[in-house]
Formats: C-alpha cells, structure tokens, sequence
C-alpha cells in the first residue's frame, strides 16, 4: 500500500541490534497516523532464523538472502533495496542512526533522489508529511524538518523510541534480487572483543573525564559501569590525553548516546561532550566544581571528589544488587 512504512533491520553476528526493535516501535507509531501497515527489509546471508524473530513482532519481513549481503555494504544493500523500494510506494522509510545505518540512508537517498533526516528523536505525521524532530549545531538547537518526499527516509537515533513489543500475524516473504559487480567489497572484518556491553546500546552509561586525574583511575569508571550493568564511557579530553582509547569517547566527534540513565563523572559539560549525551532520560553529574556546566543539565548533582564518591558508590551499589 502507499502509505506502508518499511524498516530496515540491522544486525551483527548473527543477533538483530536493539535499534531495530525501537525503529519497529516508531513504525507501528508511524503507521497509525498514515493508516498503513509496516514491513521489515532484512539483508543478509543465511540470516533466515533472524526473519522468523522479526516476525514475532507480526509483521511481514521481507527477506533478502544473498552471499554478497554477507557483510553490510552499502552498495549492495542499495542494489538490493532500490527496486522494492521503486515497486512497492512507502511512505517512509526507517533505519537506525548508526554508522550503517546512516551510511545506508544516504546512499538511499541519493539512489532515489528523496529526503533524509538523520538522528531523529521525534517523529510525527502532519498534512501527510513526515515531521522529523533532531538535535543541530552540537545540540545547541533543535531543527523540526518536513519531508515533502515520498518515501521520506529518516533514521532514529538509539534508546529514543520505545521498543516494538511481540506480537501475532507476523509472516516472512523471501524476496528475489539481482546484485551486480560492487564498487568496494569487504575482505576482512576485524572486530576486538572488549566483553562490555555496546555504549551506543547501554540504557545505564557511566562516563569519565578529567575530574579522575589520571589513567589509572579510569577503572573507577569501569567498575561502577558494571555493578550498574551498564556500558563505560569517557569525555573527548581523556581520550585525546591517551589515557583511554578512542571507542569509549562520548560527544561531537565520538559516540552519541540516549540512556535512561547517564553518569557525568568528573566531566565539566562542555559543549562537544554534551552533544553526545544531553538527550538522556536522567543525567547524574558528579564534579568537584559546583560551577561545572554539566551542573546545569544534570536533573541529579554531587558535588564532590569523583575519587572519593565513585568507590563508595559502586560498593553501595554492589551490595544493594546483591541482595
């Protein structure tokens, strides 16, 4: 139908990421106001356990199952999903704000000359177009965009919609494709074990900065992350002073994250770092400066030496969680 809309599923090592599931929710959000149902694309290789779970969520998925989607490549995803997208008329079109999926957007866009607004944390219909909600200039404003285009494609940004629960009448359709010679093949891909919880997909973030004094203080960090469960993070100064490499960073030029909860350790809130991270649901700053920006966005403060309230935190935490 013409007022479908149609996520695009992401996956890795053989798990769907959990923005998939949040962009499944968006859609259903979407669908209601468009009067159309939701589809999902899932590209990938012998990927046909990871369609049936998407159907749980009772939609219909369709499946593309091919050698050269093995790997995510933008061309052949683009290769793959240009024609549905040509046959079938959506609506809009949904995929997660990660480095996939806003490689993916672009590359649709592009293909098939449309609108793209990227890492949205509010979406809505009015007058038929799609209003997109999201944060510019290092989140010192917020732009509303409406997309005249149809499809219009957005990609969401992670831990801002709530997840799509399980649901009957799901059903998958495996869909035929003709991809030809790509423009780059992926040879090898080489991923470090790290064994901590993803900090993009982390609803607990516990993130450190120059408030710790030194290097070896950064397992303070690393230690209340895990008694909370939770993913580490750091602040764009101890990154760039090598005292922590550089996938931990939070901010402009590291990783943007939306947890529902977010703590500030040591870190004075400028404005890089806060373009990362204003969007959670609860921030916690811990600084011993009571004049540190973070102050001012933070809905908890302590003020305090993180070297101090950090440890007692994490053993009152560990005990509490124990019992």
């Amino acid at each position: 139908m013409a007022n479908d809309i149609l996520v695009i599923a992401e996956h890795r090592d053989g798990k769907l990421k959990k923005i998939t599931s949040e962009a499944v929710g968006a859609a259903k959000m979407l669908a209601e106001s468009f009067g159309g149902s939701v589809e999902i694309a899932l590209l990938g290789s012998g990927t046909g356990s990871l369609a049936q779970d998407l159907s749980n969520y009772g939609v219909q998925v369709l499946h593309f199952d091919d050698p050269k989607l093995a790997d995510y490549s933008y061309d052949a995803c683009g290769q793959a999903l240009v024609p549905l997208i040509q046959n079938r008329d959506y609506a809009v079109i949904l995929l997660g704000a990660t480095p996939n999926g806003l490689d993916l957007a672009a590359t649709l866009g592009a293909r098939l000359k449309v609108g793209v607004a990227s890492d949205c944390t509010g979406l809505r219909v009015e007058d038929g177009r799609l209003i997109a909600t999201r944060p510019i200039f290092a989140a010192k404003a917020i732009a509303r965009v409406a997309l005249n285009t149809k499809p219009a494609i957005a990609t969401i940004r992670p831990n801002t919609f709530p997840a799509a629960e399980p649901s009957d009448g799901g059903s998958v359709e495996q869909v035929a494709c003709t991809i030809g010679d790509l423009q780059a093949v992926v040879k090898e891909v080489v991923i470090k074990a790290t064994g901590r919880v993803e900090l993009t997909e982390a609803d607990i973030v516990v993130a450190g900065g120059r408030g710790l004094k030194g290097p070896e203080n950064f397992k303070l960090i690393e230690d209340l992350a895990e008694a909370l469960g939770g993913a580490a993070g750091a602040s764009r100064a101890i990154v760039d002073a090598g005292w922590i490499e550089h996938s931990y960073q939070v901010g402009q030029t590291g990783k943007t994250v939306s947890p529902k909860l977010y703590i500030a350790v040591g870190i004075s809130g400028a404005i890089q770092h806060l373009a990362g991270m204003s969007s959670s649901k609860i921030i916690v700053a811990i600084n011993n400066n009571p004049d540190a920006p973070i102050f001012k966005i933070a809905d908890y403060g302590i003020v305090a030496d993180a070297l101090v309230a950090v440890p007692m935190m994490t053993a009152e935490l560990s005990k509490l969680l124990v019992s």
